[in-house]
Formats: structure tokens, C-alpha cells, sequence
């Protein structure tokens, strides 16, 4: 294990950061336990001159826990459902992969 890697273990264990979830890829009925760091930040966006503001939800996930996220795979945390949108990215160190997602 490289010294990042155990950096990042220590920041998905964190109570204080990370919470737990389940993740389940698309057309599977097997729910993964996985540790997510959750984050909410506006986007802004423009439409010609106006400038529009979005609430969105962000969570990072262990790419050592889910080796290929999709869009259309879905995540409960806290009770909470939320489909996976967009292109999932990793870092660039290929430990986290990032999600954008949705309500489900």
C-alpha cells in the first residue's frame, strides 16, 4: 500500500468526513457497502446574459470499493436515494472516483 493510499483510507474512515452508503450498479440487485465523502456546492451556470445558480450533490467514493461507477447506478446514504449522473472522473492518482448524482 503507497503512503497515498493509506492517506486516503484514513480520510474515508473518518466519522467526522465520510458516512456510509450502498451502491448498487445498474441492473444489479446487490447492494455494496461503500464509504462516501459527501459535498453540496452550487454550480453557477448561464443562460445568453443571465447567470443561473444550482444546488447540486457531489460524493467521492474508494475506487478500491467501486472499480467502475456508470451513470444510472444508484446510492442510498442516510436513507436517501441518488442516481448516479453524468461521467464519473477520478483523481489523478486513480483512488477516488467523483460522482455527480441525483435525487432518485
Amino acid at each position: 500500500m503507497s503512503v497515498f493510499e493509506a492517506a486516503i483510507d484514513a480520510l474515508f474512515d473518518d466519522p467526522n468526513l465520510a458516512v456510509a452508503g450502498l451502491y448498487r450498479a445498474g441492473g444489479t440487485a446487490l447492494d455494496l457497502p461503500v464509504r462516501v465523502i459527501r459535498r453540496q456546492p452550487d454550480r453557477i451556470g448561464e443562460f445568453g446574459v443571465t447567470r443561473l445558480r444550482s444546488e447540486t450533490t457531489v460524493f467521492e467514493l474508494r475506487t478500491s470499493e467501486v472499480p467502475s461507477p456508470a451513470e444510472g447506478d444508484t446510492l442510498s446514504v442516510g436513507g436517501i436515494g441518488y442516481a448516479v449522473q453524468g461521467e464519473p472522473i477520478r483523481d489523478a492518482e486513480r483512488l477516488v472516483w467523483t460522482i455527480e448524482a441525483r435525487p432518485a
